[in-house]
Order: structure tokens, then sequence, then C-alpha cells
């Protein structure tokens, strides 16, 4: 598979976190795109059919439903329509997150301050999560530290309290493996620029059925309709299933390309991916001599803690190795296309830090 990913036969490529490397297949389905563009001129049905696989294909990475499974162009998109469909109101206007969630997460719940909320930031949810509590909002893996925070436990401890669980998988999705029945979470989000190797453009928002009708978002768009062919501007009907999170066009180009993004996730095989993972960032963690600032449980992000973290990044790119920074430290990420060499380069470029 590595050989499917042509950065590798110039590079060490460590950023998966900030967006997966380019395959020879998402370059395919995007010249794929432009040739039935060109020949077909509109060909709205084999674009539909596109973003349905899609839409199956990333609930089969989850286990859901793909009806349970939205279409959106960003997670923001889907965590919008989410926010703007809960009321904030009644005796529960609660929203808890955690210390660790990335920013657009953050800024949309505080967003709805406005409107009623109560946003608190916390490690102790055991204590935070009450009565009032309408949302917890979580993510798996931190994208600032790479530690992955304990979602089944968090989410029982919201459940029990009548609370609503959103989670955030951009940061897990494609190399942790995920069920969305299992960790027992009402919606869950995740986008294709990371670890699903497609590219900006294409995100999928899951809703747990039970829960679907009793949401009415005001951030919405006609492909979130019960009947989009209606063409119906004098009245606001959702679809009865996840596709009211939904908004405008679906983005076609980036379909394409996140189709064949996951097709390569799941062909590789999540499990597989995982225990390769493991593998890689224990290596890096017990190879180098600074300071690792993820804890054990993590995902496939690892940060280690250097001076000059903008600087060291600069440094290791003019070596080759591809990486990125947060806070103080560089952030070194795996997949499936990675192996021992590419640890062995991020040791060796870490060593002239």
């Amino acid at each position: 598979m590595r050989s499917r990913f042509p950065i590798f036969s110039r590079l060490t490529y460590l950023n998966s976190c900030s967006h997966g490397a380019l395959s020879i297949d998402v370059r395919e389905a995007y010249e794929q795109y432009v040739r039935d563009w060109e020949a077909l001129g509109s060909p709205w049905e084999l674009w539909d059919e596109k973003t349905n696989q899609a839409r199956a294909a990333f609930a089969e990475l989850v286990g859901a439903e793909p009806l349970d499974v939205a279409v959106t162009t960003s997670l923001s998109a889907g965590v919008s329509a989410l926010a703007s469909g809960l009321r904030f109101d009644g005796p529960r206007s609660k929203v808890v997150l955690s210390e660790v969630e990335f920013p657009t997460v953050g800024q949309i719940w505080h967003a709805q301050e406005d409107r009623g909320a109560r946003v608190v930031h916390t490690r102790d949810f055991e204590s935070e999560i009450d009565e009032e509590t309408l949302l917890v909002s979580v993510t798996h893996v931190s994208y600032r530290t790479g530690e992955r925070l304990p979602v089944e436990e968090i989410t029982r401890v919201a459940h029990e309290h009548g609370a609503l669980v959103f989670l955030d998988a951009y940061q897990s999705a494609g190399t942790i493996p995920l069920d969305v029945r299992a960790l027992g979470v009402d919606f869950l989000a995740a986008g294709t620029v990371k670890y699903l190797l497609g590219s900006a453009g294409l995100a999928f928002f899951y809703a747990r059925r039970a829960l679907v009708e009793s949401i009415r978002p005001t951030t919405t768009g006609w492909f979130a309709d019960e009947e989009i062919f209606a063409m119906d501007d004098r009245d606001y009907s959702p679809a009865p299933t996840a596709a009211r999170f939904q908004a405008g066009t679906p983005p076609i180009p980036s379909v394409y390309a996140g189709l064949a993004g996951l097709r390569l996730v799941l062909a590789a095989g999540v499990e597989q991916t995982n225990a390769r993972v493991r593998e890689l960032t224990q290596a890096l963690a017990d190879g180098t001599s600074r300071r690792v600032a993820t804890p054990e449980q993590r995902g496939a992000l690892i940060c280690v803690e250097v001076d000059d973290p903008a600087a060291a990044v600069e440094l290791l790119q003019q070596q080759g190795v591809v990486t990125s920074w947060r806070d103080n430290s560089v952030r070194f990420s795996f997949h499936f296309y990675n192996d021992e060499r590419d640890v062995e380069a991020a040791l060796a470029a870490l060593e002239t830090v």
C-alpha cells in the first residue's frame, strides 16, 4: 500500500494528523471526476450515486446504517446543523466539553451562548455532567496532545444524567476502530482531510435514528429536505433521516476523492492499521530522549516536546521529515503507509534539533 503514495519516494511523511498523504487513487478519482464532467456534462444521477457510495463507505467504517449518515462539506457544517436544532431555553441548557477540543467545536458551542447555552470545559466529566446538561461534546483524540479520551465512560456518565453525546472523531477515524453502537454516542462526525485520506470539502455526520426527528436544524439547505426535487421554496420539511443535517449541493469533486480514500482505509483494515500505528508510536516514544507529552492512551498522533517547535518543524522539513507543531511540541502522526524507516528518520532528525 505504501507504494500508492508517491510522496514516500521523496520524503518521510509523518503529518497525517494535518492532512493525509496523496495517493494515486485519489489523484485518479479527481481525474475521473473531470472526465465524467467533460464527457457527460451534468451527470447528476451519477454524482448522486457517488455521494451515496461515500455515505455507505463511511457508515461501514463507523458501524452505522447509511440512512443514519449525512454528507456534509465539513465537520463544522454538521456540528452547526446539530447546534442550530437544539433548544437551550429549557431546564437543560448546559454543554460540557473537554479541555482539548478542536477550535471549531468549541467555537460553535460557545456561539450558542447567545441562544441561552451555558458552556463549560472540564477534565472531570463525572463531576461536571448533571441534570442540567443537554449535551456532552468530546473529541476522541486531541489534535493538540494526541491523548485518547475515554469515550465509553464519558458516554455512560452522560446518559445516566439524560444528556446527549457528540463525538468528534476527526483525529481517530481511519486509525482507531469505531462502532457507534458500541461507543453509545448519539452523534459522531469526521472528515476526509486527515486519516481518511481524501481532501478538504467532505465530511460525514452520524445521528442516532431515534433522535433525528426530535431535532429541527435551522442551519440547513435544500439537500436536507424530505423531497429535494420538489423544489419548494415555501416550506421547510426536513428529511426524516440524518440527511436533515445536510445543507446545499454536495461537494462532488471531494466526494470522488473521499470515496477513493475511504476505500483505501477499508481495504487496509482499521484493526490492522490501529495495531501498526501503536507499534510505530511506541517505537518513536521509546527511541527519543526527549519528553513525550502524549500519554500511553493515545491515537495515531504523538507529541514530543522541544524548546522551539516552529523552528524544529522547519529543521525537520529541511531533512525531509514532514511534521507539524502545536503548543510546545512537534506532532508526529502515523498511518498504515508508515513503517520503521519513518521512525528511524524521525529519531535521527530529532537528534539535530
